[in-house]
């Protein structure tokens, strides 16, 4: 007569298996685990890196139109020149005006005639 078994598996032989199953499971769980939070971690740096060079460029188109209206709104240098002299140069800041966009149309036709006058 044999002295091992044969058949199922005796009780140290099934608590054996389930700890081989179990720790591997425990592994495999951990690895995606982590593989997640990677995954999840390496996507929010790209979103905050997105959104920072998006706030950069907000932020440098800002300055650039505080700085072309304060250019606009620069006074002209005044001339001691006839009055015709003055009328043009009047003229030739409201069509600058009108083509940088800050005068509408219907506003640079209203100042136009308005000196004219």
């Amino acid at each position: 007569m044999p002295l091992g078994r044969m058949g199922r598996p005796g009780l140290i032989g099934m608590a054996a298996r389930t700890a081989v199953v179990a720790g591997t499971a425990t592994a495999v769980s951990g690895s995606v685990s982590r593989h997640q939070q990677e995954k999840y971690y390496n996507q929010q740096q790209q979103a905050a890196a997105e959104a920072q060079a998006q706030q950069d460029a907000m932020n440098q188109a800002a300055a650039q139109a505080v700085a072309n209206a304060q250019a606009a709104q620069a006074p002209a240098p005044v001339a001691a020149a006839p009055a015709q002299d003055d009328m043009m140069a009047k003229l030739t800041q409201l069509a600058t005006l009108h083509s940088q966009g800050i005068l509408s149309d219907e506003e640079f036709a209203a100042a136009k005639a308005k000196l004219l006058s």
